[in-house]
């Protein structure tokens, strides 16, 4: 897989930090790389880091040491500013601090408008990510009409207009009823899977990790693991000594297994526990 984004030993600290004489840093010698096109979720309790690593991949924080590689450019280039956010666009955990027209369409189309890009391909663009995101017949709504996740999808088609090659959201599910967070995380599997979009998604809802390519999991500013979703979830152990959680059902089966139970190493989803728990009910071991 094509890398899209690298990087490369970096620390970040807070200027309160740097003002207060501390050695405490936010990140601390973080190392990844994420291929084109790649589902990324990166996990861990708050205070892990991965909220700040998240506003680094389009520049809105730059590393105190250490660089990030965005499709070959360094973050810290001024003069490529413009270019990573158009590569790069940030979708934030509140929806209501994105959004600033009256208008669907026309809140869609800001963010195209800044780019100067023609009026005739705004409408085009704007026509498409709507569509994308299963909210065309709202085009001509209030915002504030909307629902949490209905607002949220909104929001997404204002990156999504801008037409970048990787899209971080920032817990974007954070504030959202279950029914929300279904129709964002169905949009955001559907932007990746349809258009070849690259997805980092930031989360502490282990559910939603599970539904990613790889996971990297966060914490003290740090990467204590990361791999395909089976893989990580599997260190239960691990996890656990570190105050991570794990999927609900991952924990389940990790506690029936502690009671001598044979089940499977590890489970990932409600489906896979249920048929787990069904064949041991037919074996009876």
């Amino acid at each position: 897989m094509e890398e899209f984004i690298n990087v490369k030993n970096v620390y970040f600290q807070y200027e309160s930090a740097e003002e207060d004489n501390s050695d405490e840093f936010a990140l601390n010698d973080v190392n990844m790389t994420i291929g084109k096109g790649e589902f990324v979720a990166i996990v861990g309790h708050n205070g892990s880091g991965k909220s700040t690593l998240a506003k680094h991949f389009n520049s809105l924080y730059l590393p105190t040491t250490g660089d990030i590689l965005v499709d070959g450019i360094n973050t810290k280039d001024d003069n490529k500013l413009f270019e990573i956010r158009k590569k790069v666009g940030l979708v934030l955990q509140n929806p209501d601090n994105q959004i600033v027209a009256g208008i669907v369409e026309e809140d869609v189309a800001f963010g195209c408008e800044n780019l100067g890009i023609p009026s005739d391909e705004i409408r085009t663009r704007v026509e498409n990510a709507l569509k994308a995101v299963d909210m065309y017949d709202y085009r001509t709504h209030s915002p504030d009409k909307l629902s949490g996740g209905q607002k949220q999808r909104i929001a997404i088609a204002g990156i999504i207009a801008m037409e970048p090659e990787c899209i971080v959201l920032d817990e974007p599910t954070a504030m959202l009823d279950p029914q929300g967070r279904d129709e964002v995380i169905k949009t955001i599997i559907e932007l990746n899977q349809n258009m070849g979009i690259t997805i980092i998604l930031i989360t502490h809802y282990m559910e939603e990790a599970v539904l990613a390519d790889r996971v990297i999991m966060m914490d003290s500013g740090k990467v204590l693991t990361t791999g395909t979703p089976r893989e990580v979830f599997a260190k239960v152990e691990l996890l656990k000594q570190h105050r991570l959680d794990v999927p609900q059902a991952t924990e389940l089966i990790y506690q029936l297994k502690g009671c001598g139970y044979e089940l499977p190493d590890c489970v990932l989803d409600e489906n896979e526990c249920v048929q787990a728990i069904l064949k041991l009910m037919k074996t009876g071991s």
